[in-house]
């Protein structure tokens, strides 16, 4: 299987391909930026597919990044996705963000919580965390620091250890989890996935089970004509 993966959805565009026979991407980029992702997404899918043999006519998956993030980077990102799926009639999945960021480690040993926390601004953090087998512990959600801190010091009582953190929101969530006594440790802090991460994890996931359909933990900070405001995912 070869895959095409997106990431809009934090403060970077990346792509990649990735071919399931082989452990490294055949061709990848990330360019870090707060604005501009449907600007440089499309050139960026034209570099990269235009460096592997086969083109688009070897692509056989498609995977994005489907949040928690930006409410307009998520949906650059599905677009994309979703138009080079249907022009090939190829399937598409949806990795989390915050799975993605925690991918990296759950090959690595330690006990207690692996948690990917993302600063989503004004004392708030979008998290989620895993055992030390990869199973998750706390569905992705949207709280406050302090919130997230204790409820990884909960998850943590039964999972025998110490959170340890990644992701932007890594060190606000540190500092909340050192006021509740808990000895937390900041392992990674990066504004946005390993797009390699995100292709691994579209190679394994079930398009019935991960659907390529937005998870925005929060309603848009967006005003619609008249005042209204969009409804909530």
């Amino acid at each position: 299987m070869r895959i095409l993966a997106l990431d809009t959805a934090l403060p970077a565009v990346s792509a990649c391909v990735l071919d399931s026979e082989v452990e490294e991407p055949l061709a990848s980029e990330t360019i870090p930026m707060e604005r501009g992702h449907a600007e440089a997404l499309v050139p960026m899918l034209e570099r990269i597919v235009g460096k592997i043999e086969g083109g688009f006519g070897s692509i056989t998956r498609i995977a994005t990044t489907v949040g928690p993030g930006s409410f307009t980077g998520i949906r650059i990102g599905l677009a994309a996705g979703q138009a080079v799926a249907l022009a090939r009639k190829i399937e598409i999945v949806g990795v989390s963000t915050l799975a993605a960021l925690a991918a990296p480690h759950f090959g690595e040993e330690f006990e207690g919580v692996l948690a990917a926390a993302i600063d989503a601004r004004h004392g708030y953090v979008f998290v989620c965390a895993f055992d030390a087998n990869g199973r998750m512990q706390l569905a992705p959600s949207r709280l406050t620091a302090a919130e997230a801190a204790q409820a990884l010091r909960d998850i943590g009582e039964n999972c025998g250890g110490a959170p340890h953190l990644v992701g932007s929101g890594a060190p606000l969530l540190e500092r909340e989890a050192r006021a509740l006594g808990i000895k937390a440790k900041v392992l990674r802090v990066t504004p946005a996935p390993d797009i390699a991460y995100v292709a691994r994890l579209g190679l394994i996931a079930s398009p019935h089970d991960a659907p390529a359909r937005p998870l925005y933990l929060k309603e848009a900070d967006v005003t619609l004509p008249g005042g209204a405001k969009p409804p909530e995912a």
